[in-house]
Parts: C-alpha cells; sequence; structure tokens
C-alpha cells in the first residue's frame, strides 16, 4: 500500500446530486491516464464534508465496482458523528477497501483522550485497517509524538495521511515506525515529504498531475534530488494558478477540458468559476496534462 494516491474529486450536478457516469469516468481517467496506484475516497477533496451518507455510501460503491481490484482503495470514514463513521466503516470494509481512513474530530475542543478513544472506537467496531488522517491546519488538532505513539501502538492503526509542515515531526515518526504507512498530503511539499521517507502521497492535483506527482516521488527516492526539485517548482506553478481559480473548480474544470464528465462543486462552495475555456487549454499546455 504505497505510491502515488488521488484524494478522489467528486462530480455533482446542479442539484448537488452525484454524476454516477462523471465519477466512473474520474475513476478511469485517474486509473487509465494518471496511472496512480490508489485511490482516497470521500476526502476533503471529494466534498465529503458537504454530502449526506447516502451519498457517501454511494461514492464507496462506485468507486469500488469500476476499479474492480486495479488499485488500492482506501475510504476515508471520518464524521462528527461516530455512529455515521461506524456504519460507513464497515460499509466500506464489506465493499473491500484495502483500508479506513478517518480525519481527526474537530470544531469541538476535543481532548486526546477523546480523539484517542474515537480511533480506537472505530477500529474495534470495523474491524478493518485503520490510517489516521492528520491535517492540524483545517481540524485545529496538533497530535504531539507522544500522542501519536499512544495510537500507533493500535496494531489495526497501520499508518499517518501527514498533511503538516512539521517535517521533524515527520522525521521522527518514520524514524519510529519504520513498519507502519506514512502518506504526504501536501502536494506542494511532496518532494520534502519524498526525501523524508514517506510511503506515499494523497494529493488533490494527482487527478489531473499524477504522472508528474510519481516522476517527483520516484526521482526523490533514487536521489535524483535536484531534478525532483525542478519537476516539484513546475507543480507549484501549477498549484497556485489552481488556487488561484479554486482548487476543486479548477481540478473539475481541467478534467472537463480532457473530456472527462468532471460536474460541479456542491454548494455551499461556488458550483463553477468563471474561468473561459481558453484559461483551462493554456493550463494544460504548459504543464503537460
Amino acid at each position: 500500500m504505497n505510491g502515488i494516491f488521488s484524494a478522489l474529486v467528486v462530480p455533482f450536478d446542479e442539484h448537488g446530486e452525484i454524476i454516477e457516469k462523471g465519477l466512473r469516468e474520474v475513476v478511469r481517467h485517474n486509473i487509465d491516464v494518471q496511472q496512480i496506484d490508489g485511490l482516497y475516497v470521500n476526502g476533503s477533496t471529494g466534498e465529503n464534508f458537504l454530502m449526506n451518507t447516502e451519498q457517501k455510501k454511494q461514492v464507496f460503491r462506485i468507486v469500488q465496482e469500476e476499479s474492480q481490484g486495479a488499485i488500492t482503495l482506501i475510504a476515508q470514514i471520518g464524521s462528527l458523528d461516530i455512529y455515521e463513521a461506524i456504519d460507513l466503516g464497515i460499509y466500506a470494509r464489506d465493499l473491500g477497501y484495502d483500508s479506513l481512513s478517518a480525519v481527526t474530530p474537530y470544531y469541538y475542543p476535543f481532548s486526546f483522550e477523546e480523539i484517542k478513544n474515537y480511533y480506537l472506537t472505530l477500529v474495534k467496531e470495523t474491524n478493518h485497517k485503520m490510517i489516521i488522517y492528520s491535517i492540524p491546519a483545517l481540524t485545529g488538532v496538533h497530535m504531539n509524538m507522544n500522542q501519536f505513539d499512544e495510537l500507533l501502538q493500535e496494531e489495526q492503526i497501520i499508518g499517518v495521511k501527514y498533511t503538516a509542515g512539521d517535517f521533524f515531526l515527520l522525521e521522527r515518526l518514520r524514524q519510529r515506525y519504520p513498519n507502519k504507512m506514512i502518506f504526504s498530503g501536501f502536494d506542494e511539499m511532496l518532494i520534502h515529504g519524498t526525501v523524508s521517507g514517506v510511503d506515499g502521497a494523497i494529493g488533490s492535483t494527482y487527478n489531473v498531475n499524477g504522472r508528474k506527482a510519481r516522476r517527483i516521488f520516484e526521482l526523490a527516492q533514487e536521489g535524483n534530488v535536484a531534478e525532483a526539485y525542478q519537476l516539484q517548482h513546475e507543480t507549484n506553478d501549477l498549484i497556485e494558478s489552481l488556487l488561484d481559480i479554486g482548487i476543486y473548480q479548477a481540478i473539475k474544470g481541467i478534467l472537463r477540458e480532457q473530456g472527462v464528465q468532471a460536474g460541479l462543486c456542491k454548494a455551499p462552495l461556488t458550483p463553477r468559476h468563471n474561468v473561459d475555456t481558453t484559461t483551462m487549454q493554456q493550463l494544460i499546455k504548459k504543464h503537460q496534462l
């Protein structure tokens, strides 16, 4: 369970319903064109926190059907409703997902004991492997080494999706847990994570830039840091352009230009920014997407 994973985008129509045909096309694009190793399903990029439980299950089912065991699948089930998370975890496990993942509880000022109990409950009730999703910039949850120690001692907690800029903590995690999976979560810091010894990376932009991300990953692993840095510079130029437009809207806009029915974003996100086709085509040409 390593390599480049796309945090899967989900196409919605103007009423906020999932476009099944479009979702299947996005999955196929990731597998056939971007040649990713796996999909991280129902994460932030998939607008998970804007969906109801049935929509989340619909996404899990469609992705599993379309991928047909060709790639590794990780199901993000995190929710403030722990009973929903358990339900989703059992559902994804029974579909054959390779692992579960769950974002740390957010919004309320949870104690670490509450966070720890959340993960241990999910592992116990789903009886499946778990990857912690640590993204402190969005959740406000900053776990230290001792707290990670307490969680990673659990056998079925197999690793961390590490979306943070503290590379000292990342290095300490890697050194102490050589047999746990660590995924880099910041696309713009892929080279830094790879040099720090991560097992793979999970990112939004890999839906359209997965092949270049793989090249950065492989070059850095091989010790060709200067060449990898050049590709990271080029990638970050792309990321800046996508952020200026709106990251999810821009990724979907590029996919549409490439013939993939990527749909709209789900309200209250702006469904689609008014960026002309020419701009998108120029990005595709400039960055060889």
